[in-house]
């Protein structure tokens, strides 16, 4: 009932929310406040309001609140599949490029395993795994989130899409500079290319004429295909577009193009068995990765690049089965 007052702002719309009387509500709190020794709420003609000691209390009985949560969910997935499910939080560029392969290794390891995907903007991830929302989560960051047990997962590197024959393809070396006489196809505020574009922003000597916004990596790249502008898009899902679109992928020798993918948990030691065991396959597929690439080899199996013919494979029916998108 203090959580749902607070929420509500007010001890009628707490009571109405618990099928309860006022007074009842009242009393409980009041109770409460007794036990404590301490004010919890500020009653005005308006509602109610937290105290600074009630916005602590609130803040730790949400924690409560979300942990029972998360365990009547675990043991809800144990009575149906066996295994809890597993919830990972990633950006959308990671989720294109790399999880489709990692996660199909993970399954044809385990199983039995159940893992809900859950895409999201990498500014919101270390939240989302913070509050108890995901269990794992992958972002982009220039540098690991402070609170969470944070290794680097993987790096990726964007480029220029162009339309096939522009004039730009004929440079040996390109900059973000060296393109700002066209106009670009723009990203949603909240995605993390944004951040970059905008970092970008501080060595251009003007910005970017962006001609409109574009949420998805394909709708971008068929756009461009179209003439509508030249984008900024991760190299890998790039080229699963490049065979079928007359566009092309042009690196970009800027600093920050290359990009950086951390993957995080809560607590290292406080882990389950089955999140575990999914992040130490993620991390060693990223190592595994990385020792192909300082040997010259192609990526391997859970660790999927560019295909010699341009085109990047998708996840297989079983993992899709086993994932479902948020």
């Amino acid at each position: 009932m203090f959580v749902a007052a607070v929420e509500a702002g007010s001890l009628s719309r707490a009571a109405e929310s618990g099928n309860l009387v006022i007074s009842a509500v009242s009393k409980r709190i009041s109770e409460l406040e007794r036990q404590t020794g301490t004010v919890l709420l500020r009653r005005h003609g308006r509602g109610v309001e937290p105290t600074p000691a009630g916005a602590m209390l609130y803040q730790r009985a949400k924690a409560i609140l979300r942990g029972v949560a998360q365990a009547h969910d675990a043991l809800a997935a144990y009575s149906r599949h066996g295994v809890p499910k597993i919830r990972l939080a990633a950006n959308p560029s990671t989720t294109v490029q790399f999880l489709p392969g990692d996660i199909s290794a993970f399954l044809r390891r385990h199983p039995d395993s159940h893992v809900d995907l859950i895409e999201a903007y990498s500014p919101d991830i270390p939240r989302m795994v913070s509050n108890g929302e995901a269990e794992v989560g992958i972002y982009h960051a220039e540098a690991p989130s402070p609170g969470l047990h944070s290794v680097k997962y993987r790096s990726d590197r964007v480029g220029l899409v162009v339309p096939r024959g522009h004039p730009l393809e004929k440079r040996k070396t390109l900059a973000l500079e060296d393109a700002l006489d066209y106009q670009f196809l723009g990203y949603f505020p909240r995605h993390a290319l944004e951040r970059f574009l905008e970092l970008a922003g501080s060595t251009l000597s003007r910005p970017p004429i962006v001609r409109s916004q574009v949420s998805s990596y394909e709708a971008r790249c068929r756009m461009v295909a179209e003439g509508l502008g030249l984008g900024i898009v991760p190299e890998i899902i790039a080229r699963s577009h490049v065979a079928q679109l007359s566009i092309s992928w042009l690196p970009l020798s800027d600093a920050w193009a290359s990009r950086d993918m951390y993957m995080c948990v809560r607590d290292l030691n406080a882990m389950e068995a089955g999140v575990r065991d999914l992040f130490d396959h993620l991390a060693r597929c990223a190592a595994n990765q990385a020792g192909d690439a300082r040997k010259g080899r192609p990526a391997g199996k859970g660790s999927r690049g560019p295909l010699p013919d341009g085109k990047a494979p998708g996840p297989s029916r079983k993992v899709s089965s086993r994932i479902s998108p948020a």
